[in-house]
């Protein structure tokens, strides 16, 4: 059950955290925020496991 929601939430972790490696040579501000962004994926992500 959790295992699609999971892979979906990794995808989307993994992708937030490449543009965040991206962006970071070119605008802090922006990197800044996809990062933010992927480690409140990454909270999600700690809380699927946690039930499982």
């Amino acid at each position: 059950m959790f295992g699609n929601s999971k892979d979906k939430l990794q995808t989307k972790y993994n992708k937030l955290m490449q543009e965040s490696f991206d962006l970071s040579t070119v605008n802090r501000k922006k990197s800044d925020q996809k990062r933010a962004e992927a480690e409140e994926i990454g909270r999600q992500l700690d809380e699927l496991e946690k039930q499982t």
